[in-house]
């Protein structure tokens, strides 16, 4: 039998919620959706639900750069989403693993959960930013993310061009702010890229959906980017398939209720067929 075919393979390293809402689900949920192959690298799991965390339990190290080199040697990811980390060990074993390949690598630093629950220690956010940071094409923080991250004020545009200069000081590609914490009509992402010294700033904006079921959403976004980035967009292509991609997923979930607290988004709104290359 003829094996000249394949799928693009996407490698999420991130944890596992068990409302199914974010976290290795979300993103399994939204590779399957896009067409593309999930693979996963779990490296810690939470009991959750639409409330809260009530807790979780980071695994073992070594079990993590494991799981991660299993994968690569096999499935030959072409790109990887990296997601709640934990702590210290597991940055570095992260580190480890993926400094064997050359890969791309689209970061989601989860810091704290939506409910407030802190999902990485404060002494491994400097690990990522020196560790992780210079080998990722993009990094995804939300408005609080990127003031633990940088600690800088972000009330202006200035400063949030600074804050994405200071990251990517460290070796990062892009910087994509996203702006879903923001009060008003719109929700502006702003992707930060150098074109040799200049900074560009590029926009991407939908309306405010009604609804309280936005569980997952950055897990979702960052998973889609990576997805589309497989499937051969551009990052700034991807980028914008991805926003739509989200937006679409809290439309169609907006009215839904899953728990009694903050709910997932519709991942499954409308499925595409799984790509063969």
């Amino acid at each position: 039998m003829s094996r000249e075919k394949s799928y693009p393979v996407v490698l999420s390293i991130a944890g596992s919620d068990s409302s199914g809402g974010a976290g290795i689900q979300a993103d399994l949920k939204t590779f399957s959706a896009l067409g593309v192959y999930g693979a996963t690298a779990i490296t810690a799991i939470t009991a959750q639900n639409t409330i809260g965390v009530h807790s979780q339990f980071a695994l073992p190290a070594q079990m993590v750069y494991d799981q991660i080199v299993a994968v690569i040697d096999d499935l030959n990811p072409s790109f990887v989403k990296i997601g709640m980390l934990s702590n210290v060990e597991i940055v570095d074993a992260v580190a480890a693993a993926l400094a064997r390949y050359s890969l791309s690598v689209v970061l989601d630093p989860v810091i704290v959960s939506s409910s407030g629950h802190r999902l990485l220690s404060v002494e491994a956010q400097e690990v990522v930013k020196q560790r992780l940071l210079p080998m990722s094409v993009l990094v995804t923080p939300n408005l609080p993310e990127m003031r633990a991250l940088t600690g800088m004020s972000l009330d202006k545009f200035e400063t949030q061009e600074l804050a994405a200069r200071s990251l990517m000081d460290y070796g990062v590609g892009s910087v994509l702010l996203k702006g879903g914490h923001r009060e008003g009509e719109e929700k502006r992402d702003i992707l930060f890229a150098k074109d040799d010294t200049q900074m560009l700033a590029t926009s991407f904006i939908s309306k405010t959906i009604n609804t309280r079921n936005t569980h997952g959403t950055g897990c979702t976004l960052s998973a889609a980017i990576a997805a589309f980035m497989a499937r051969g967009f551009t990052l700034t292509e991807a980028i914008a398939e991805a926003k739509n991609y989200i937006t679409d997923a809290i439309r169609n979930g907006a009215d839904v209720e899953i728990g009694h607290g903050i709910g997932p988004v519709n991942h499954a709104f409308n499925p595409q067929k799984m790509l063969v290359l």
